[in-house]
């Protein structure tokens, strides 16, 4: 009997902003820009993108093509996604845990 699958839908399990913030965090730790575009998209998705374009002054298909495995954003585009799902880059040494 084979076994059935159901796609895993990473938005479902960001309930919370500590949950987003871990996520993102967890995926900029692998080092891939694609990876990390399309987790911004994730969570911008999960949060409206409509809302994210009103608020980062961006279009939503500029959002939808940008974050995704294939975008690359620029960084004002990223500064402000983050900003508007709540969210702020910061940067610590390589090696430290805190």
């Amino acid at each position: 009997m084979p076994v059935e699958t159901q796609p895993y839908a990473t938005a479902e399990h960001l309930r919370t902003p500590e949950d987003i913030a871990l996520y993102i965090e967890a995926v900029l730790e692998d080092g891939d820009p694609a990876l990390v575009a399309d987790a911004i998209g994730v969570v911008a998705r999960a949060r409206g993108m409509a809302q994210i374009a009103q608020e980062t002054g961006r279009s939503r298909e500029q959002l939808y093509r940008t974050l995704s495995e294939r975008g690359n954003p620029q960084l004002d585009t990223l500064m402000g996604v983050l900003k508007a799902i709540g969210l702020r880059l910061s940067v610590k040494p390589i090696g430290t845990e805190a």
